[in-house]
């Protein structure tokens, strides 16, 4: 009885399309250490929607919600913040992906924002 479970669960996510589109949470946490000692750590509490092209070589998300930013020693504030990025198949092994993100602050001044781009490659 297990080992049809088992195959019919392995067989699922075999079967399972390339694509997919839809909502999504994500809590994702990061924090920084200095010297081996905590300095700050930031939670974020995204909804999201992340979909692809037909063929599965384009893919896509968009995310965004409350962040909780946690500093040493002092309260910890509630800002908003989200990302967005993709990724491109340029062959069969090899994606090429894109990032930019924002964090809001106090202050109008106190905007972040950020982006990442790189190349990945399957062996």
């Amino acid at each position: 009885m297990l080992k049809t479970f088992y195959s019919a669960a392995a067989l699922t996510l075999i079967a399972a399309p390339a694509t997919f589109a839809g909502p999504y949470l994500n809590v994702e946490t990061n924090a920084s250490w200095t010297d081996k000692k905590y300095t700050n750590a930031t939670t974020d509490l995204h909804v999201g929607y992340a979909g692809a092209n037909d063929t599965g070589k384009v893919s896509y998300y968009v995310q965004g919600g409350p962040a909780f930013v946690a500093v040493k020693d002092a309260d910890t504030e509630t800002r908003i913040s989200g990302k967005a990025g993709g990724s491109i198949a340029v062959s069969e092994s090899t994606d090429i992906y894109g990032e930019v993100s924002f964090l809001t602050g106090e202050e109008k001044e106190d905007f972040g924002s950020g982006g990442k781009l790189g190349v990945k490659y399957n062996f």
